[in-house]
């Protein structure tokens, strides 16, 4: 695992954290228990719901921009103007750190994997499962999976660097934006320990979607499912015993309704007209 520095903590300021939604409810719940003020910068390309999830914590709440290197700005003047500590959501060394404590927890579960898929974004929870993983056994094939629609971290390793990307309206929604052009740790990580990287669509997302309802009574947002999407697809074909990391179910469930009945809705024509 990467060194893991304790992090300075402004408590009469505060803490704040770019975020897609997950990162920041967490965040959130955390600061609530700390009795500690969170402020937490998002894009207009947040869903509705996830939003509101971080209001009923008692985080305030920044919309600003189009992507998350809209709202990492916001994150950037909050920390200079009024010292507020940045609790990055993926490039830091303490949140790699724990996100890779899920590796050793399905090796536990599962001591004869062959295969390991996760969802891919900025490369946070990919570099630490993979870490722990490869620690461990250094044979197993570790995917990361991610949407179509704006994949930086795919695209950054095909550039051999970190690149700019458009981020884009998708069911994926929490693996969307870029993953920094300074990045320091998870690009160099995911490059290193990761075998392969596989994009797959909206439709593959909706119907992974749809069979983790009605085949195994389980609710995914659209991030979740993306390992299930690159295996039912046949985008990746594993042999041995896999391992799926379904990472959440935070999605509006109006939206999931409507996936469940059959829709393939296209977020990003539905942005432009709203």
């Amino acid at each position: 695992m990467p060194s893991c520095p304790s992090l300075v903590l402004n408590e009469a300021a505060g803490v704040v954290a770019a975020s897609t939604g997950n990162h920041g409810r967490a965040l959130a719940h955390a600061a609530k228990s700390a009795v500690c003020r969170a402020v937490i910068c998002m894009s207009k390309l947040v869903p509705a719901n996830k939003i509101a999830a971080i209001e009923a914590l008692g985080a305030h709440i920044h919309i600003v921009g189009a992507s998350q290197d809209d709202a990492q700005a916001e994150v950037d003047r909050l920390v200079r103007d009024e010292g507020l500590t940045m609790i990055p959501p993926f490039d830091a060394a303490t949140v790699i750190a724990g996100q890779g404590t899920l590796g050793l927890e399905m090796l536990e579960d599962a001591p004869d994997a062959t295969a390991v898929l996760v969802p891919l974004s900025g490369g946070g929870l990919m570099a630490g499962v993979a870490r722990a993983i490869k620690t461990i056994n250094p044979a197993i094939h570790l995917v990361g999976v991610t949407m179509q629609k704006g994949a930086a971290m795919h695209q950054s390793l095909a550039a051999g660097a970190p690149v700019a990307v458009t981020e884009l309206p998708t069911l994926a929604d929490s693996l969307g934006g870029g993953i920094g052009m300074d990045n320091q740790h998870s690009f160099a990580m995911v490059r290193d320990l990761v075998d392969q990287t596989v994009l797959v669509s909206e439709a593959d997302i909706a119907e992974a979607m749809r069979y983790a309802y009605f085949e195994e009574g389980e609710v995914l947002e659209g991030a979740a499912a993306v390992p299930l999407a690159a295996l039912l697809s046949g985008r990746v074909q594993p042999s041995g015993e896999v391992i799926a990391l379904l990472t959440g179910k935070n999605i509006d469930m109006t939206l999931h309704q409507r996936i469940m009945a059959g829709d393939n809705p296209d977020l990003e024509a539905e942005t432009a007209h709203a």
